[in-house]
């Protein structure tokens, strides 16, 4: 658990560098960190929308997906979407993006 805690934080200075704060950070690991408990729990997620179809991008189809899925995902109804509703990504650089869904 610390060694997970350790890389979640030492990435947290990196984004700051790319322009992301402190809150985004939480914010934005707080969606993905979602995405992917959900995954493992069986959580229905729109498989369009799900932590595999995040996990298998790079690059601007990465970043683009991503900005589509917390859209997508603010639309559902119930619990999902009031989870991503508003939600936007803070993310400017994909290989940030793909480091932190990597971790």
């Amino acid at each position: 658990m610390t060694d997970i805690v350790n890389k979640l934080w030492g990435f947290c200075h990196t984004l700051r560098h790319d322009g992301i704060d402190y809150g985004d950070y939480i914010e934005q690991i707080t969606f993905l960190l979602f995405l992917k408990m959900a995954n493992e729990n069986g959580v229905h997620i729109p498989k369009k929308y799900d932590w595999n179809s995040l996990k298998e991008l790079s690059g601007s189809e990465l970043l683009d997906h991503y900005v589509d899925t917390l859209r997508a995902l603010g639309k559902e109804t119930g619990a999902l979407g009031e989870i991503y509703s508003g939600a936007l990504s803070k993310f400017s650089n994909p290989v940030n993006l793909k480091k932190l869904i990597g971790l």
